[in-house]
């Protein structure tokens, strides 16, 4: 007899740029701005928090699975909006630095996340990735610090990633901005799966039903030792990168100028 197909998740709510879902004991947070390959902007950002909290709630789900819709996973900081049209408010942010916990580090029960990368996983898109605890890609995936090309500090990415992946590929990573594909990070091991283009989701489906085998709190006390790693050496970084103040620089404005207008930078130093 024919297997019975794995019914669709069910939509628990539908944030703006987002959505919650559930099958069983399997959460799903997929990103919904396909037509900007999920960049971040700050309704991303807040939808993201309220979608994680809802996770981290929600007595139904044991494991989450993050993913993007569309033809990437995140493609980082929405330029236009996050770094040239900046209002005062997100100028005052910028001074004040990032949370060093990021956006897993600090929860009520601290339930494993997976994330399923396809297409870009840029910046803040690696973020995420790396501060999930495990990590699928197909082999389309590329991940980069790309902060550093935007005249930002990468320091607090740097960190992050170094927490599982030291290697002076990473430094490159960190110094010069490039895209870095799925396959050289699982071979260093920054990844748990690499898996053909496609096949992301599905992967990482398989991987959940793994990690649900394990009595639940049992896992819970490894991802809380897990994030641990990273939120030290993320507020280290904050310490040594604040103070440059690159937001407040002429080579930050020209990064992000150049790239709106699509024409090489023209840096100055300044």
């Amino acid at each position: 007899m024919p297997s019975t197909p794995a019914e669709e998740p069910k939509i628990i709510t539908e944030y703006e740029t987002m959505m919650y879902k559930r099958r069983e004991k399997i959460a799903y947070i997929m990103f919904n701005r396909s037509q900007a390959l999920n960049a971040v902007n700050d309704q991303f950002e807040e939808d993201l928090h309220a979608a994680l909290l809802e996770f981290d709630l929600d007595d139904e789900a044991w494991v989450a699975i993050i993913h993007g819709a569309g033809r990437s996973f995140c493609a980082g900081a929405d330029v236009k909006q996050r770094l040239v049209a900046m209002t005062s408010e997100q100028a005052a942010r910028r001074q004040k630095g990032p949370n060093a916990e990021g956006y897993t580090g600090r929860t009520a029960n601290w339930k494993p996340i997976i994330a399923a990368v396809h297409g870009y996983a840029l910046g803040a898109g690696i973020v995420i990735a790396v501060e999930s605890d495990l990590i699928v890609a197909s082999e389309d995936a590329k991940f980069g610090i790309t902060e550093t090309k935007r005249g930002l500090p990468a320091g607090r990415i740097w960190a992050k990633v170094n927490a599982f992946m030291p290697s002076k590929v990473l430094s490159e990573m960190a110094l010069t901005g490039e895209h870095i594909d799925a396959a050289e990070l699982y071979r260093l091991g920054l990844i748990n799966r690499l898996v053909p283009t496609g096949e992301h989701l599905s992967a990482a489906e398989e991987l959940a039903e793994k990690v649900l085998k394990s009595p639940p709190l049992a896992t819970r006390s490894v991802v809380k030792l897990i994030r641990r790693q990273w939120v030290q050496p993320s507020a280290d970084a904050d310490m040594q990168m604040l103070p440059l103040k690159l937001h407040l620089t002429e080579d930050f404005k020209e990064a992000s100028q150049s790239f709106v207008e699509k024409r090489p930078p023209k840096y100055q130093a300044r």
